[in-house]
Formats: structure tokens, C-alpha cells, sequence
């Protein structure tokens, strides 16, 4: 039986890995820890195998006076905390990064193995450095496991995608621009998290579903599942173009995909959820 902790307690990454663990309870025993205050500190690791260390400020923010907590919350933290899990005996540390330390979304992005992460605010850069942090901590007796996921999405989860799916319920036509996004549903999330607790994994990790998705085709099929009929126009893609570089474009329309050799894993399969079905558990 393999015992975990996972920081970050009623976090939506963390409560949805913890359900989905616990339909297993004969192979899994899990608890979960707050981190918000220094209570944490006083808790016992070494009763456990796995340490999958969500905890953090999960927005991005252009407030500067948010900077210093970013990186007391996304970096420091993390680092404490795996110090003292290997100190305390715990044999696997899996940190929760972010596609985000490559920077954002452009008209055209398509990060490799070769690309070097440039983030372009505070909140890529101390997930970035907590990487940095907690790589020197690893050896033979001590594994970690880095994943750079793109956008999670799944029911009940926050940041873009609710907010297109609400738009995809209210709107009638939607530009048909041409574009890629790597995405991942929260399904697939937990069951490549389990087989990197299965398999003992280590390293660095970029999980993702089988396909890109333009957003158009996000839309239209969010629509759908909502019996609703969205009509697709291309227009309005010369003024598209010319809007690149604005924030909100950039988001809506930008392509951030990384190239899909990078997201194999061969020894299990851990995209159970196609891109359909994936929208019809997320929005039913």
C-alpha cells in the first residue's frame, strides 16, 4: 500500500487526486495536510511514501504587491516542504508546475525539449525557481517529479475555462480562428500523477490530453453538450491578427502547445478521457 500526503487542503487539484485515489482504498492510504499556517510543521512525513505538494497561489496576478507572497507561497514553500519531507524519510516528491514558466501565449508558440523557460511574471517565475530549489534535493533514496501541465480544466475547476464555457452558453456566432492549445482534463491529470506514484517515477514531466483543441472547437462543443447551436465566422480573423499582443487575445486565441512527443509515457496510458468526453463529464 502506498501511503501519500497531499499539501493543499480543499484545493481543487488536490481534493480531485485524493477522490481519485480513494477508489482504490486497498492500494492507497491518503491524508491531506492544510499549509496555511505553520501547523504543517509539526506533522509526522515520515509515515509516508509520497508527498504530492499542490499547495500554492494558483492565479496569475500583475499586482506588484502580490510579488513577495508568490514567492513565499510558490517557491519557499515548496522548498521547506521538500526539505523536510526528505529529511523525514519520504521517498517521492511530486511539485505541481505550470506550462505558465514558458512564458505566455502567442500567435504562435510550440515548446519543445529544447525550450528554455522564460516566464513573464512573478507567478511563472517562483514556480520556476521552485523547480530550481528542490532539484538539488534529489538522489537515489529521494525522487522528484516535476509536471509542467498546461490548462487544467474538469467540473467544478476555475480560471479560463469556466469562464468560456459560460460564454459559450450565452453567445450565437464565435470567430473561427485558427489556432492550437494544449489542455488537459483533470482526469487525465490524476491517473498520470497515480502511475508516477506506481512507477517510482522521477524527473521532469509534460502531461497533456492526446490532442490540441482550437478554441473555436472548445466553444462549439461546449455549446453543443448544452444542446446549443454557436455559429463559426472568420470575418473578423484580419482584426484578430492585428490584436496579438493584447492580454485577453493572447488567452482567447494565442497558440501555447507543447509538442506532443513530449507528453508520451509508455509505460501505462494515462489519457482515459478523450477530448469529447472529457467536455461532457466536465459539463454535465
Amino acid at each position: 500500500m502506498k501511503r501519500v500526503l497531499i499539501t493543499g487542503k480543499n484545493s481543487y487539484i488536490g481534493t480531485s487526486f485524493e477522490n481519485w485515489l480513494m477508489r482504490e482504498p486497498d492500494k492507497y492510504k491518503v491524508d491531506t495536510v492544510d499549509m496555511k499556517d505553520g501547523s504543517w510543521k509539526e506533522k509526522d512525513f515520515s509515515q509516508y511514501d509520497v508527498v504530492f505538494h499542490v499547495a500554492g497561489i494558483a492565479h496569475v496576478s500583475s499586482d506588484p504587491k502580490m510579488e513577495d507572497l508568490y514567492y513565499k507561497v510558490n517557491r519557499d514553500l515548496t522548498i521547506e516542504t521538500a526539505e523536510k519531507a526528505k529529511a523525514e524519510g519520504v521517498k517521492q516528491f511530486i511539485f505541481m508546475s505550470s506550462i505558465i514558466v514558458y512564458g505566455d501565449s502567442s500567435s504562435k508558440r510550440i515548446i519543445d525539449k529544447n525550450t528554455v523557460p522564460t516566464p513573464s511574471n512573478f507567478y511563472g517565475n517562483s514556480k520556476l525557481q521552485a523547480e530550481e530549489g528542490i532539484k538539488h534535493l534529489e538522489s537515489d533514496d529521494f525522487k522528484t517529479v516535476v509536471l509542467r501541465p498546461p490548462m487544467i480544466y474538469g467540473k467544478g475547476s476555475k480560471g479560463n475555462y469556466p469562464r468560456l464555457a459560460n460564454m459559450a452558453k450565452k453567445i450565437a456566432v464565435f470567430p473561427d480562428f485558427d489556432n492550437e492549445r494544449s489542455m488537459l482534463h483533470i482526469d487525465n491529470l490524476c491517473e498520470f500523477i497515480k502511475v508516477m506514484i506506481e512507477h517510482e517515477e522521477s524527473g521532469l514531466y509534460f502531461p497533456q490530453n492526446k490532442d490540441y483543441v482550437k478554441t473555436s472547437e472548445l466553444v462549439s462543443t461546449i455549446a453543443e453538450v448544452h444542446g446549443k447551436k454557436i455559429w463559426m465566422i472568420s470575418w473578423m480573423n484580419w482584426l484578430i491578427r492585428m490584436m496579438f499582443g493584447i492580454g485577453v487575445v493572447n488567452k482567447v486565441f494565442g497558440n501555447l502547445v507543447y509538442e506532443k512527443s513530449m507528453s508520451d509515457y509508455d509505460k501505462a496510458n494515462y489519457r482515459i478521457r478523450s477530448f469529447r468526453e472529457s467536455i461532457e463529464l466536465t459539463e454535465k
